[in-house]
């Protein structure tokens, strides 16, 4: 037997008003951390000082009761903030326009969607103006008008109230909206503490690069199978930017006479979606028959074309998804794939820096004598 240390020699200091990311693979001990420096966990070894009141939200409805009303709960974590009744009344009607669920606030919490409780769990924990403020990854549940609400309020706690926000999240733009430090951690270590666009790229360029990657997805409709980049009828992970290349798909259909779409989101090194795309409304030559006829039961290899001169080198990371149709996701991975985008040669005359932006199209430009 052994001993897995899910922090191991954990040691830093945090300032008053300061934004701090979180990021690491899965496992990497984010939200153990978050725990701790909430007391919900006990260290084995060491100790934590804090100076002021902490209100975080780690898992989907933390602090809240299930059977009471959301009204209730909202009461119940400013009492455990240390409020008083009339300080939690004067802030009630704020806290619940921000969730949106002012229809429900008096329906027991266990009747909410996910979505409802994360709303009223954050607007709850932001509003009630701790010292401190830790959110885990569970704002990624809400709708993307929320998220953007609760970025924005976290960066106005810190920049005009001096509150402290811890956020962890594997979506790096938002990370890298809100933070202005970074702490990396991986299998329990702090492996990188400072800027966070640098913490973002040492982040990612510890990120297996994969040529091919195969799995055991699987439910009772279909199986994904496997997933590479193919260029030049071979399987790569440095693609040249150059010239086209393929990310094929893999997978097994379990059902008769199904509708089946596939779709890709492609992200850059910064988390930024670069594209998403399908084969559902595909008019090129590599879309087929059977997104329209229907597909049975057997193994099927969908490819998506990435032309040439149309990424710029960087590394890339691809979620993958199997739909029925837009609103029946079968099998949706994110993060599945790490690539990298070379450049071998250049067409860019004296100019040997880097290209700027995202895309590096090769546009027809034209010049002629006018007047």
């Amino acid at each position: 037997s052994y001993r897995i240390l899910a922090l191991n020699d954990i040691s830093l200091d945090i300032k008053s008003g300061e934004r701090i990311g979180l990021i690491g693979n899965n496992g990497a001990g984010k939200t153990t951390l978050l725990k701790i420096l909430s007391r919900i966990a006990s260290p084995t070894n060491g100790s934590v000082k804090i100076r002021g009141n902490i209100a975080g939200l780690i898992a989907v409805g933390t602090g809240f009761h299930s059977e009471l009303t959301g009204k209730e709960n909202i009461y119940l974590n400013g009492c455990i903030l240390g409020l008083t009744k009339k300080q939690i009344t004067n802030r009630l009607k704020e806290i619940i326009d921000f969730s949106g669920v002012e229809k429900f606030i008096d329906t027991p919490v266990k009747r909410y969607s996910t979505g409802m409780t994360i709303r009223l769990g954050f607007s709850v924990a932001a509003h009630l103006e701790p010292d401190i403020l830790l959110v885990d990854e569970v704002l990624s549940v809400g709708d993307a008008e929320f998220r953007k609400k609760a970025l924005g309020k976290m960066k106005n706690a810190s920049q005009y109230n001096n509150r402290t926000v811890l956020f962890v999240s594997h979506n790096l733009t938002a990370v890298k909206a809100l933070c202005e430090r970074v702490i990396v951690l991986d299998k329990g270590k702090i492996t990188y503490d400072g800027d966070t666009e640098e913490g973002i790229k040492r982040y990612l360029s510890n990120q297996s690069l994969k040529a091919e990657n195969h799995f055991s997805e699987h439910n009772d409709r279909v199986e994904l199978k496997s997933m590479r980049i193919i260029q030049n009828n071979r399987v790569t992970s440095t693609p040249s930017c150059e010239m086209e290349f393929f990310i094929e798909i893999d997978y097994f259909n379990k059902e008769i006479n199904s509708k089946r779409s596939i779709s890709i989101n492609l992200k850059n090194e910064a988390g930024l979606f670069v594209f998403s795309s399908g084969n559902e409304k595909s008019s090129n030559a590599l879309n087929d028959k059977f997104c329209e006829v229907g597909f049975n039961k057997g193994d099927y290899r969908t490819m998506c074309k990435i032309p040439g001169n149309l990424l710029n080198p960087g590394i890339f990371t691809l979620d993958v998804f199997i739909l029925q149709s837009i609103n029946d996701f079968i099998i949706a991975k994110s993060d599945i794939m790490t690539f990298e985008v070379l450049e071998h040669s250049s067409w860019r005359t004296d100019y040997l820096g880097d290209w700027i932006g995202v895309i590096r199209p090769k546009l027809e430009w034209r010049t002629e004598k006018i007047g």
